[in-house]
């Protein structure tokens, strides 16, 4: 997991240790380390190492404006840092440039989706949306499974009536992990279907309703309008993107698209667990700002993961096992 992006920071992390440790060297030909306690890490000892990391860091899937942002973080933490002489440098270097990504994963938004769910009135509504193949239909089953496990009823609405076989697909995914689908025939207008599910729960008090759409790319004008009506009548109390880890850039680019079209609340990453470069993990949140709620690591319905920037950061300096 991530291992173009640990290879690249680790790497970014050895250079700046080596220019630190040459200031150390000139400091002791000058026969100045008699007198000196610590070195500072100078701008230049910093500049030429993160020119380098940026390149490294779009190569990784990171997207550009994140790259920018991360270079200008990471400096701030590091130009003028002084670190004892005879500490471990690179402890020190690693750690500012962990601060630096853990910031970037923190949105300004942040949900605590079951808190959320408990004080607002029911149903609370959640509507996916995402790109073609992102494993949206799957990661729904997923939640819904989730969020029976944390006490709470869910109801979910089939509202990809465009996908032959998709409401099949749901239907199957929803026996399995105990929940109600409500449903029309294909073809039908996806935003009734939507509709009937929630007043179906407002009758039955059913705390959450999960409505699954139709993937779509973001270039397809009519899908998208078609979206954005289902929000319109649906009023969803958050909209959630399923991205898929694997598809690298494009994927900040499908949830800018889909952002501008019903503004998203939080971000579902499936696929991480596959996912060897990393950069779209990191991105995608700070692109659209919206926290990332969930990451699928696995197949199972287990295998639906809460978001914690800690562990993100863990797997990627690869301190932890995944």
């Amino acid at each position: 997991m991530f291992g173009k992006l640990r290879e690249k920071l680790k790497a970014f992390v050895k250079r700046v240790e080596e220019n630190v440790e040459r200031e150390e060297e000139e400091a002791k030909k000058k026969g100045l380390l008699d007198r000196l306690i610590q070195v500072e890490i100078k701008e230049k000892d910093v500049d030429e190492a993160l020119d380098e990391l940026e390149l490294e860091l779009l190569e990784a899937d990171v997207a550009l404006e994140v790259v920018d942002a991360l270079r200008e973080k990471i400096k701030e933490r590091l130009v003028g840092k002084k670190v004892r002489i005879g500490t471990d440098k690179a402890k020190v270097i690693e750690e500012a440039v962990k601060e630096a990504v853990l910031e970037i994963l923190r949105p300004e938004r942040e949900v605590d989706l079951l808190e959320e769910i408990k004080k607002s009135e029911k149903p609370y509504v959640i509507l996916f949306v995402g790109f073609n193949g992102s494993g949206k239909t799957t990661t729904i089953a997923k939640l819904a499974h989730w969020l029976k496990k944390n006490g709470l009823s869910v109801v979910i609405a089939a509202s990809d009536t465009f996908r032959a076989g998709a409401i099949e697909q749901l239907e199957e995914h929803a026996r399995r992990v105990g929940v109600r689908v409500i449903k029309h025939d294909y073809g039908a207008d996806p935003a009734a279907v939507a509709y009937d599910a929630i007043q179906h729960a407002k009758a039955r008090g059913i705390d959450v309703v999960l409505i699954d759409t139709a993937g779509r790319s973001e270039t397809n004008r009519n899908l998208m309008d078609e979206m954005r009506k289902i929000a319109r009548v649906t009023r969803p109390n958050l909209v959630i993107f399923v991205g898929d880890a694997l598809a690298g850039n494009a994927i900040v680019e499908q949830a800018r698209q889909f952002n501008e079209a019903v503004r998203i609340g939080g971000v579902i990453l499936t696929k991480l667990d596959a996912d060897a470069r990393g950069g779209a993990a990191l991105s995608i949140s700070h692109v659209i700002n919206a926290p990332i709620l969930f990451v699928g690591v696995g197949q199972g319905y287990d295998d639906l993961r809460p978001f914690d920037e800690k562990w993100f950061i863990e797997r990627i300096f690869g301190e932890a096992e995944a």
